[in-house]
């Protein structure tokens, strides 16, 4: 793909091109200059790129594009996973059509109250993003028509199928009757995702687009070690001595998430947390306040982060190592986005997270620097223990 490849010479529509302009985008990234001409013919794409190389509008656009904004019947639908992303598509689509007029975006998603998303609908939405499980309840009250819908896509499809939306998902595809295409984002093609693949799509476009040195972010990682019971001290030392503007922290359980959250506040870090048992509108509401830049720390689970899409995160600190390793990958993926750097720390408590750590730096091909602190608060390098030779007795 050619790199000087500019928007105009995707051949979009004025309203398009003025609404990236305002944004500041002139030039597509790889996965837009690859998805946006085959979408735009209506073909089947599916496609795996990493987080952070600007999936929405690789098929945002082709979707607007293709918007009648005469009828009022819903022609485009988007699924997410989970409805933080939901509502950050949306955000990112209504940003795209600052210049039309006439086309209209819903949002649908659990955990909210569904009188006012049956209000929204009653507007005539051209296009839906909603998470799986409301939309199929929207569909069952009849508060919304598939049979008009001519592009379907799944965002983050490998993360949504494997939250248990299978069948959903596939009810919803089955329900659209007149659909011209389909397209599925992901950052890994798991074997859900081939099957739907295989079931539903037709001579699709098949798009990949590696995590190389070009589109992979530019992370500075470090890992610092300390005792189980000073983790805690240990991540406030970072936050203190690293002077972070935003800085989020990942845990692996909600439980650890509030506790941290908790233990940070008594500490006197502006910090706020992001799980699944929070109320949703406590949850926009903190996301709203960490985007603005008024919350220096968020503290999130992984799947309360899907949607966490803020361009100037300045560090993620993994308070725990993550089991997967994928998630490692889309965890410290949320700095050093928009071509700015970023850091990552990893505090490892016990051996058991020093091992996982090592086996994701080599899964991933990542360079992780260990560091400490020295008695007077300083952060070094920390030298990388070699293994010692076995002593052989005879």
């Amino acid at each position: 793909m050619e790199q000087n490849l500019t928007f105009s010479d995707l051949g979009l529509s004025p309203q398009i091109l003025q609404a990236l302009e305002k944004k500041g985008y002139g030039y597509p990234t790889r996965i837009q200059a690859e998805a946006i001409p085959p979408f735009m013919q209506w073909k089947d794409v599916i496609a795996k790129a990493p987080t952070g190389t600007g999936k929405t509008f690789a098929f945002g656009i082709p979707m607007i594009e293709h918007i009648d904004p005469a009828s009022e019947d819903l022609q485009g639908l988007i699924l997410a996973p989970t409805r933080e992303l939901a509502i950050q598509i949306c955000d990112e689509l209504r940003g795209l059509l600052a210049f039309y007029k006439d086309i209209r975006v819903a949002v649908v998603y659990g955990g909210a109250k569904i009188e006012g998303q049956i209000k929204q609908l009653k507007n005539h939405p051209q296009i839906v993003v909603a998470t799986p499980g409301r939309l199929m309840d929207h569909f069952n009250r009849k508060t919304l028509r598939l049979d008009k819908v001519q592009t379907i896509v799944l965002d983050e499809a490998d993360r949504m199928l494997d939250m248990g939306f299978f069948d959903d998902v596939t009810k919803i595809i089955e329900k659209v009757k007149n659909r011209k295409n389909l397209g599925l984002f992901s950052a890994t093609i798991s074997q859900e995702v081939m099957t739907v693949s295989w079931m539903y799509q037709r001579d699709e476009v098949e798009i990949t687009v590696p995590a190389d040195l070009e589109n992979r972010p530019d992370i500075t990682q470090y890992s610092i070690t300390c005792p189980p019971l000073e983790k805690i001290d240990t991540t406030m030392k970072l936050l203190r001595t690293m002077g972070f503007e935003r800085t989020i922290i990942f845990c692996n359980t909600k439980l650890m998430c509030q506790r941290l959250c908790d233990d940070l506040k008594r500490m006197g870090v502006d910090a706020d947390c992001l799980h699944g048992d929070i109320r949703q509108v406590t949850r926009e509401k903190t996301m709203r306040t960490f985007k603005s830049g008024n919350l220096p720390v968020l503290i999130a689970t992984d799947v309360a982060s899907r949607g966490i899409d803020v361009d100037d995160v300045d560090c993620v600190i993994n308070y725990d190592v993550p089991e997967e390793n994928e998630y490692y990958i889309h965890r410290i993926g949320r700095t050093g986005r928009a071509k700015k750097k970023g850091v990552a720390i990893s505090v490892l408590g016990t051996f058991p997270e020093q091992a996982k750590l090592e086996e994701i730096a080599k899964y991933s091909h990542y360079h992780i620097q260990p560091v400490k602190f020295l008695e007077d608060g300083t952060l070094v390098e920390a030298e990388i223990k070699k293994p010692q030779p076995r002593r052989r007795f005879r």
